[in-house]
């Protein structure tokens, strides 16, 4: 497990620091490789949930391929299926409805800038006044998971929620000094308050997606977004340079006027 995490930087570490001290793995926790056994992680399995059996089976094959462990302790067939829950995005009404009643400000922002940005929770909140551009009207931040850049313009909504928020240091102050798992919390309690069900802040980034294949927005400028490993966008486009990317916003506006001028041409 040390072993393992010592390949890892920035939130992934953090994500795999968390996922071995989960309870699953106690079971294994301080056996020596050599004596675990075949029913050791049938066991660990059978206590966990989809993401065990993703961090075991990386345990499994790093410990195979450092060769620390002389055959596979479960054979590939007979590994559980993984099987993840149906995902899908935030649309308007919901996004709307979380908005209202959320009487801090500084909540609502975050929520708006991950509606129109689609960054991981972790890169929004900690979006700082110094990543925006005001001259040239681009937002710029690097991926906390992967370090890489991502620069998107932004159109006049966006640029009304910025304009409310502080001009130096993080435009989310509060929020950005909270742990991931705290901000996951407020957001479900604020769903719960508002009859919102099915969905996490992750949520947003399929919002983005799903929205940016309907407005037409180009496959390719999607995933500088996004990433270009996001299932968010594998998924809405079903199937490198750094680049200013342009802004959703727009190609949505432009998007719903080429819709009203179609409906005109049928009226007349």
């Amino acid at each position: 497990m040390g072993a393992v995490a010592q390949t890892k930087k920035r939130n992934t570490l953090l994500r795999w620091e968390r996922a071995m001290k989960e309870t699953p793995f106690d079971s294994i926790r301080d056996l020596k490789l050599i004596e675990t056994h075949p029913e050791h992680f049938l066991e660990v399995l059978s206590k966990g949930t989809v993401s065990t059996n993703i961090f075991l089976r990386r345990l499994h094959n790093f410990a195979l391929d450092m060769d620390w462990v002389p055959k596979a302790i479960i054979p590939r067939r007979q590994w559980p299926k993984i099987e993840f829950k149906d995902k899908r995005g935030i649309t308007l009404k919901e996004h709307e409805k979380i908005l209202i009643g959320e009487g801090s400000a500084e909540w609502r922002a975050y929520y708006n800038l991950l509606w129109h940005i689609g960054g991981s929770q972790s890169d929004v909140a900690n979006l700082r006044a110094e990543d925006v551009d005001w001259e040239i009207r681009v937002i710029g931040f690097n991926r906390m998971k992967t370090g890489s850049v991502v620069q998107l313009s932004f159109g006049s909504e966006l640029a009304n929620i910025l304009n409310d928020l502080p001009g130096e240091g993080f435009l989310l102050p509060r929020i950005a000094m909270m742990k991931e798992s705290d901000r996951a919390k407020a957001f479900i309690r604020r769903c719960g308050l508002t009859g919102v069900s099915g969905v996490s802040l992750h949520s947003y980034r399929y919002s983005w997606a799903e929205r940016a294949k309907e407005a037409g927005y180009p496959e390719r400028f999607a995933q500088e977004n996004l990433g270009h490993r996001s299932k968010a966008v594998t998924r809405a486009y079903a199937k490198k340079a750094k680049m200013k990317l342009p802004s959703l916003e727009e190609y949505e506006k432009e998007a719903a006027n080429k819709l009203v001028e179609r409906q005109s041409g049928r009226g007349g």
